[in-house]
């Protein structure tokens, strides 16, 4: 039975512990950390592809002093031999395996391992649920870009209803104070109760006039049976071009927990943008996982607990 924290959305999280998340992720961004996890085994199991999440989690570990192994689906005895993913997590805590990170299609998965295995999981994407190190992250380049969060507005365009980045940035963005309005069209996203009680709102040129930031989310078509719009009248109401651009304030910034998919929810003009965060976000996001396996093995610092 675990016995150790894990992280498989942001409400395992106080705000106290984000604060400290924050504070670390600066440090460290300042000043590269010793080897805060010397010793200490991590295991990554991703059964979906990623680039970002993948990169920044090896890197993070490794600047941490710890000892990685990367297993793919297909190395694992459940694949082929039978075995349960219970028994894998017996298996890997028998081994003395301190740390678990997780990527799978299936929603839950994560929390389902992280009930058999005495150590820390961290939950790196889990079908439609939960990615909470990409809104930490997320949330760390809007805190770094405007101070507090408290009273800004945050607009967050596109696929939300299977973006695990965005269920768990609703709840980061709550959690700070920001207003979170959320815009596309009806197969994408439900009512305010389906979303964590945010704004709705499908005009995205009415939503632009009064966003500090935007989030622009790529549509998962490998989620849908049938796509509830085409291409051509998503571009037409949704994509973040040259326009509509200017309707934002001089102060705005735009982001995407990528990939990012040129001439679909933006077009190039948004690269050359001067408020276009994206490399911030990826740069951050070594950082901010530093952080946040360093506050599970090792807690979080005295002045802030």
């Amino acid at each position: 039975m675990r016995t150790r924290r894990s992280l498989i959305d942001l409400d395992d999280l106080s705000a106290q512990e984000i604060e400290s998340i924050f504070e670390q992720t600066s440090t460290f961004e300042a000043q590269p950390p010793g080897r805060l996890l010397e010793g200490v085994d991590a295991v990554n199991i991703f059964f979906e592809q990623s680039t970002r999440t993948f990169t920044s989690f090896n890197l993070a570990q490794l600047r941490l002093g710890a000892n990685v192994v990367n297993l793919s689906p297909k190395d694992l005895s459940l694949a082929t031999k039978g075995e349960t993913v219970e028994d894998t997590m017996l298996t890997l805590s028998a081994m003395g395996i301190c740390i678990v990170v997780v990527r799978h299609p299936e929603a839950g998965f994560p929390r389902r391992i992280a009930s058999a295995f005495d150590g820390h999981v961290i939950n790196a994407g889990d079908g439609a649920h939960a990615h909470p190190t990409q809104a930490l992250l997320d949330l760390f380049t809007l805190r770094d870009e405007f101070g507090s969060l408290e009273g800004r507005t945050v607009v967050i365009v596109g696929d939300i209803a299977h973006s695990r980045v965005a269920h768990s940035t609703i709840r980061g963005l709550a959690e700070l104070g920001a207003d979170a309005v959320l815009v596309g069209p009806e197969g994408f996203l439900g009512d305010g109760d389906a979303v964590g009680g945010a704004r709705i709102e499908r005009d995205l040129d009415a939503a632009l006039a009064q966003a500090d930031a935007v989030i622009l989310l790529r549509i998962q078509r490998e989620r849908f049976e049938k796509m509830p719009i085409d291409d051509r009248e998503y571009v037409a109401r949704y994509q973040l071009d040259a326009r509509r651009l200017k309707r934002l304030r001089t102060h705005a910034i735009v982001m995407h927990p990528g990939p990012y998919n040129r001439g679909m929810e933006l077009d190039d003009t948004v690269l050359d943008f001067a408020g276009w965060r994206y490399a911030r976000q990826v740069h951050h996001g070594v950082y901010i996982r530093m952080a946040v396996l360093d506050l599970l093995v090792n807690g979080a610092p005295e002045r802030v607990r």
